[in-house]
Order: structure tokens, then sequence, then C-alpha cells
């Protein structure tokens, strides 16, 4: 038995900080994940790194996270390796990010996303993040494509008291 979801491929630190909630907005140059809305997306830990810092100056500099914070968030990320589809998101709404935000604004999109330059891009809400019991291996794709994930890799539900 396993579930059927749609997959999509994210370069480290980004998929770590999407599956430990800190980036709860993913930006694309098009509206990549609109036809997800209210749907679950597996999370694919790319071979590849980030290149860029803009995520590291919103965690120091707006979340107030020290070096030693940091670092301890980047190594949790890295448990299950690369190639690996590591956990599973909520999608939400898509929208595009018009040029006339207000700072204020822009500052607190900017923050969910963990990157700048915003505008133009195309954003989508995630929640409810959560990783799987173990990596399943899987080769990355350009795009959202879809995988079949064994139940038993599935994290357990939360037991309501």
């Amino acid at each position: 038995m396993s579930l059927e979801v749609a997959c999509l491929s994210f370069r480290q630190p980004y998929a770590t900080l999407v599956l430990n909630g800190v980036k709860t907005i993913e930006s694309r140059w098009r509206p990549l994940l609109s036809e997800l809305q209210n749907c679950t997306l597996a999370v694919h830990i790319a071979q590849k790194s980030w290149e860029g810092e803009d995520w590291r100056l919103i965690l120091t500099e707006r979340l107030g996270m020290s070096t030693v914070q940091t670092e301890e968030l980047l190594e949790s990320g890295e448990r299950f390796g690369r190639g690996v589809i590591a956990g599973l998101v909520d999608v939400g709404e898509t929208w595009c990010c018009p040029e006339d935000v207000p700072c204020e604004e822009m500052r607190d999109l900017e923050t969910a996303a963990c990157l700048s330059e915003l505008k133009l891009k195309y954003l989508t809400r995630l929640s409810n993040p959560r990783w799987l019991n173990e990596p399943m291996y899987s080769r990355g794709h350009k795009d959202v494509w879809t995988v079949q994930i064994p139940l038993h890799l599935l994290p357990s539900a939360p037991s309501n008291p």
C-alpha cells in the first residue's frame, strides 16, 4: 500500500527550511503549484545546494537565530542525505506578488519565503510540514512529478487527546 502524491525538488537549505516549518512560502517564476492547492506535496531534497545567502541573513537578522542554531538546523536537514524524498507539506493558495507591495508586508513575505526579491514571482503558502520516517531514494525532476510513498514511511498522525 502506498500514497500517491505530487513531488517537487528543493535545493538545500530550502528543503530543510520547508520541512522544519521555517519557510512557509515557496516562490517560483511561474504558478507551478497553483493546481495543487489543498493537496499534499512530497519534498525531494536535490543533490545541489542553493547558490546564494539570502536565507542565512533572514534566519539571523529577521528570525533572530544564532550561528549555532542555524548550523544545527542545517545539520538536522542533512540527516537523510540528498537525492531523497524526505517529507510532506500541505499546499495552500498561489498568487503573483505585485510590484507595489508595502515595505512591511514585503518584509514579512520575504521572511516567510527565506528569500528576497519576490516581486512578480508566484508565491504559494506551505503548511503542516512533516518528515518521513525514513528517506525514499528518488531522482529529482525539473517540475512537479508523481511519486508513490509506501505507507510505512508516512509519519503517524498526531493522536487527539
